[in-house]
């Protein structure tokens, strides 16, 4: 296994009350996809705050940040269906990962965790031969 990155977030879980009233935030944060399970999510915080903090995690990983045409919403952070988080990259970031990164083959682990204040999230770059 060549890891290529290794990023780290954590978020206060406070930040993230009055934020969630704008509309205009969460279009900026979540993708499509993430907007539609996150109408249906009971802990809008909680769920907000760890996508968040993943997608901090991921850029960081990189080592990029949020340049090079990165945005928010560009990235997914998806369950599937025992609840394990993972990460769906839209078309864009793939390309980005494939032409600034020459990451063609790679795996993006990622952990979340969450209590009261807070939220983390870990992520590991993985790449492919």
């Amino acid at each position: 296994m060549k890891i290529f990155g290794i990023g780290v977030d954590i978020v206060e879980n406070n930040r993230f009350k009055k934020l969630i009233k704008k509309k205009k935030f969460i279009n900026r944060i979540c993708s499509p996809k993430e907007i539609h399970n996150y109408k249906k999510n009971n802990k809008k915080i909680s769920y907000l705050s760890k996508r968040f903090s993943a997608k901090e995690a991921f850029v960081k990983a990189l080592g990029s940040g949020f340049r090079n045409k990165i945005c928010f919403n560009d990235i997914s952070i998806l369950n599937d269906k025992r609840g394990k988080p993972y990460f769906l990259f839209n078309q864009k970031i793939k390309g980005i990962l494939k032409i600034k990164y020459k990451l063609i083959k790679f795996k993006a682990h990622l952990s979340l965790s969450d209590e009261k204040k807070h939220s983390i999230s870990y992520v590991i770059l993985q790449k492919i031969k």
